[in-house]
């Protein structure tokens, strides 16, 4: 669960993967499934379908929730036009006299890109009054085209059905998947895509999106937002390498995203054509972040930019060092802050050799999560800097650099997810085969330890998640 704050001073908080534990696919007319669609699931490993026991309803779940912090009565607003999906983050373009603009990315394989904008116009940025322009606009999808232009195309009633293609997106086979909503519209849901015959034929049967909602417009606009991905499946809006998050810097008039991962699943994959490595491989696993200008630099223009300014990997391969990138943040120079999101199972896994290894498994090579800094202008733009390292089987997120650039604030999650408690300073020594920068190839032996005390100081500590202030002893700005 992630969001962000608003100029006005407000809090959007994400509903990000609530299909664990609510039903996902609804009815045509927007009913959701029997939540016993989801059942309760309680083993060592594995707790989901938390709201089965509670008869929850799956359509009330995966909104984008605004709180203001100041207010003790505010028990959260659901804004409905931001869409139905798995919210990562948000971002918000406000410039007086314009229509609000709201980014958010679905953190999956396949997800998509979605732009909100206004009905009404922003007064001043900085007034809570905006939080009313929530309430009416259209929610749009990021269609994007390898020349690099884009456009934006509106999840209504009247736009026309034009499937993503399975042959346009990363597979585990020749061809991907995409999930499009079931034909069979008394029985709901959602389908795989295979084939792109398939998808053709579903573009001749259903002319709209209109077409595979049940109501009135105004009924079936309702529907589009409750069942946003599935629709944007069909609409053509293109699929993504999971966008992680959103930031827009109005100094700059830019939308930064961080895509994490490039690889497939049961459910989707990334556009082949978008997401490439240095080398044009597909898929490619450790990530991208991504620039987008807007035409004419205004919130609510159907048309953009964009551009791949940061590629993971190791640099023997063409990347920047890092794999996985997560949260961003934009410093008042215009450089950005990030930090990882490599899964617990992939850290540090023994690599004796590179020849038989699988692509998840060289992800080992890349150690514990980090933080980095990734100067966009001067002598070292173009550069990604290592800034810190997460405790063991940890995960960074929430990073946020104090106005005054002298402070900059992580929270590690989870520490010791995988080895617990570490014991009596525990390690294992664990061979790993690395590369130099110019590929050529050496053993190192790393000592790995084994669980986490992290933060405390003692050994046989219980790790904890926490907080941390990383400032310089000088007192001085961090770079």
């Amino acid at each position: 669960m992630r969001g962000g704050t608003t100029p006005w001073g407000t809090v959007l908080s994400a509903e990000e993967n609530f299909q664990d534990q609510v039903p996902e696919p609804v009815m045509a007319d927007g009913s959701a499934f029997d939540p016993a669609h989801t059942p309760f699931i309680l083993t060592e490993d594995q707790v989901d379908g938390r709201g089965n026991p509670f008869g929850l309803a799956g359509n009330k779940y995966g909104w984008m929730v605004e709180v203001d912090p100041r207010n003790p009565q505010d028990y959260g607003t659901k804004h409905t036009w931001l869409g139905r999906y798995r919210h990562e983050a948000v971002a918000i373009h406000a410039v007086a006299g314009q229509p609000l603009a709201v980014y958010s990315g679905c953190d999956r394989k396949g997800g998509h890109l979605y732009k909100f904008v206004s009905a009404g116009n922003v007064t001043t940025p900085t007034d809570k009054a905006n939080s009313r322009l929530f309430a009416k606009g259209m929610l749009y999808g990021a269609q994007f085209n390898p020349d690099g232009s884009g456009q934006w195309i509106p999840l209504k009633p009247d736009t026309p059905v034009d499937p993503v293609l399975p042959s346009q997106v990363v597979g585990k086979a020749n061809t991907g998947i995409v999930m499009l909503p079931n034909p069979d519209r008394q029985q709901g849901g959602y389908i795989p895509i295979g084939g792109d015959a398939e998808a053709l034929a579903f573009k001749q049967r259903f002319k709209t999106l209109g077409a595979l909602y049940e109501g009135n417009p105004t009924q079936q606009q309702g529907v589009i937002l409750i069942d946003a991905h599935y629709a944007a499946n069909a609409a053509g809006i293109t699929c993504l390498a999971r966008p992680e998050d959103t930031v827009f810097d109005p100094k700059q008039n830019v939308l930064f995203i961080a895509f994490t991962s490039g690889e497939p699943d049961e459910e989707g994959g990334p556009d082949q054509q978008i997401f490439q490595g240095p080398n044009q491989e597909t898929p490619y696993e450790y990530g991208w972040i991504m620039k987008i200008r807007e035409a004419g630099e205004k919130p609510a223009t159907t048309e953009f930019r964009w551009e791949m300014i940061a590629v993971g990997g190791e640099p023997a391969q063409g990347g920047l060092g890092f794999t996985n990138p997560d949260n961003l943040e934009v410093d008042p120079q215009g450089n950005l802050w990030m930090v990882t999101d490599m899964s617990t199972s992939k850290q540090n896994l023994a690599l004796p050799s590179r020849a038989d290894a699988k692509r998840s498994e060289l992800t080992s090579v890349f150690g514990n999560n980090t933080a980095w800094y990734l100067p966009l202008s001067g002598a070292n733009a173009g550069q990604a800097l290592p800034f810190a390292i997460a405790p063991m089987d940890s995960e960074f997120c929430g990073l946020c650099l104090h106005p005054n650039q002298r402070t900059l604030f992580l929270a590690a999650q989870h520490p010791g997810e995988a080895g617990g408690i570490r014991q009596k300073m525990a390690t294992e020594t664990r061979q790993i085969a690395l590369q130099t920068t110019d590929g050529q190839g050496f053993m190192q032996s790393r000592e790995v330890p084994i669980g986490s005390n992290w933060p405390g100081k003692k050994a046989n500590d219980p790790p904890k998640p926490a907080v941390v202030a990383i400032y310089r002893q000088d007192g001085k700005a961090l770079v």
